[in-house]
């Protein structure tokens, strides 16, 4: 028994007719991907994926403060106030970047992830400028990356939404 190849189009690959010009044209191909999660489920995400996120750092941070040695009670308090932390750091500076520009966005996240590397870095026992000179490495990394990638899907969502309010004459006047 053969089967029809789906091509691009909705997600059954039936193709339509809307979203196949210039103007209705939702990415480079013409084709956006399906959103299968609903609004419950990416609310949860976001607030479940710090914490998370939050407790491997917390383990790492205990593991380095420990040194080797054995799990105590203070390496376990330290450990989750280390989660906590860096939880309500991220969720602050998330409410925070929204409001601000892309360059100050970026900026802000950057700084965030070299302060969360310089924190475990420095417990390590390491000279404190080699603790600096990477956290600011990495945060000018994560910066200029941020940057790139707010600037190139604003600037598209941007000239998406001009050319869906003021489309393009075609033909001779």
């Amino acid at each position: 028994m053969a089967h029809a190849v789906p091509t691009r189009g909705t997600s059954t690959g039936a193709r339509t007719g809307a979203g196949t010009g210039a103007a209705g044209a939702s990415g480079a191909s013409g084709h956006t991907p399906p959103d299968v999660f609903g609004a419950r489920t990416h609310l949860l995400a976001k607030w479940a994926m710090p914490l998370a996120i939050g407790l491997v750092y917390g383990y790492w941070a205990a593991s380095i403060r420990r040194h080797g040695g054995p799990i105590t009670g203070w390496n376990l308090l330290f450990g989750f106030m280390t989660v906590l932390a860096f939880a309500i750091l991220w969720y602050v500076v998330r409410a925070v970047a929204d409001r601000l520009p892309r360059e100050g966005h970026a900026v802000l996240w950057g700084a965030f992830a070299g302060s969360a590397l310089g924190f475990l870095y420095s417990g390590s026992g390491v000279a404190m400028f080699t603790c600096i000179l990477v956290s600011l490495l990495l945060a000018a990394a994560v910066t200029a990356g941020l940057y790139y990638h707010y600037a190139t899907h604003q600037d598209a969502e941007e000239a998406r939404t001009a050319r869906t309010r003021n489309p393009a004459r075609t033909g001779t006047t």
